[in-house]
């Protein structure tokens, strides 16, 4: 891959287990202490008659829900740890370089936090067999639903973050914060999106593939999803005030074209 891409930095990873390739897309489930959350999510994967491989990607838990004959036994084809530093987009970058290096021809990106329809992912295949190279899932589309969504969150994606996003990439995109998503082969290798870049450690990643697909003319599309919280306090590992504002200046940052070439 390196004598066809002008840039492909990835961070350092070890494969903990692999087992053959049975299908042509994969999904990359994205991990860091998630507890039975994820064993859970697992679980509802492994009920949904799936038509991808399931590959762990995980930032270097701690908590023993990454142990290894656990995730064979619900289902999992691969596990990856992330050996460096970075958070989200270093993760991201080496679930795609390991698909890319293994032949699959897309990936559909899911936290694993046991929040998201899972049942949608063959959704997202059938729309990359359609020829489409960044499919968005959407709460906020028809058939979408967003349960027990934090007020707040509403606010800040409905008043910041979808009107930035929009006027950044020129397509209505209507739930830009939402990480259940997928990529073709076509947009990880082209070196006009230059995805394989050491820039991208963090949420900047997800912001940079929207922005950047829809400018460079990839096939775009929105597909509805589901996304529901927990009742009670919000799950999540962004502080209230020091990590929200650093997200909102990655946002800004990516926006104004910061990590475009």
């Amino acid at each position: 891959m390196t004598n066809r891409l002008l840039y492909y930095q990835v961070p350092k990873y070890e494969q903990s287990f692999t087992f053959p390739k049975k299908y042509d897309y994969c999904v990359a489930v994205f991990v860091i202490n998630e507890g039975e959350k994820l064993h859970k999510q697992l679980q509802r994967m492994q009920k949904s008659n799936l038509c991808v491989d399931i590959v762990i990607a995980d930032g270097g838990s701690t908590d023993g829900s990454t142990n290894t004959q656990t995730l064979k036994s619900l289902g999992v084809n691969t596990l990856l740890v992330k050996k460096e530093d970075g958070k989200l987009g270093s993760q991201m970058r080496i679930a795609f370089s390991w698909a890319m290096e293994n032949g699959y021809k897309g990936v559909i990106a899911i936290d694993g936090n046991n929040k998201d329809s899972v049942e949608n992912i063959n959704d997202f295949v059938e729309k990359l067999e359609l020829g489409y190279d960044h499919i968005q899932g959407s709460r906020f589309i028809p058939g979408g639903k967003a349960i027990n969504t934090p007020t707040s969150r509403i606010l800040g994606l409905k008043l910041l973050h979808v009107p930035m996003m929009r006027l950044a990439s020129g397509f209505k995109y209507t739930d830009t914060t939402n990480g259940f998503r997928a990529y073709s082969k076509e947009l990880l290798v082209a070196n006009d999106m230059a995805v394989f870049r050491n820039v991208f450690t963090s949420y900047e990643f997800h912001y940079y593939l929207a922005i950047e697909a829809a400018k460079q003319g990839y096939m775009c599309l929105e597909i509805p999803v589901t996304r529901t919280y927990p009742k009670g306090k919000v799950p999540t590992k962004i502080s209230p005030i020091k990590g929200n504002l650093g997200v909102i200046k990655i946002l800004f940052e990516t926006c104004m074209g910061k990590h475009s070439l």
